[in-house]
């Protein structure tokens, strides 16, 4: 008796291992912005940023890590399955007085980070 015991100790960790380290998988994506560009009321600067959200979304809060630091945090949509995500891409919004970032597409995947106009 104390052998199964044992076992299903043995077994119910072996199974949920994988499932909290799911839970806790973050996603990421470089990105390169060539042009100065806002997100809520951050002003990024041009250059290479580490994407980073947890969740499969759709709702999910992007943060902007450069240098090894999170410079902005901005909520966003994430879409999957864009069949019009061909390459990656820095979207923006060119109409604004100043440009704001529209949207993030991530071609690996046919994946979109959507940006509200909103704010931060």
């Amino acid at each position: 008796m104390t052998q199964f015991k044992f076992l299903a100790i043995v077994l119910t960790l072996a199974v949920m291992a994988p499932l909290s380290a799911l839970a806790a998988e973050k996603n990421h994506h470089s990105v390169n912005i060539t042009d100065p560009v806002t997100i809520g009321t951050t002003h990024l600067k041009p250059g290479t940023y580490s994407l980073e959200w947890q969740g499969p979304g759709p709702s999910v809060q992007v943060n902007f890590v450069r240098d090894g630091k999170t410079v902005a945090t901005a909520p966003a949509t994430f879409r999957t399955g864009d069949s019009q995500v061909v390459q990656d891409d820095v979207v923006m919004d060119r109409q604004a007085s100043n440009e704001s970032l529209k949207e993030i597409d991530i071609a690996h995947g046919k994946e979109a980070l959507v940006f509200s106009q909103g704010g931060m």
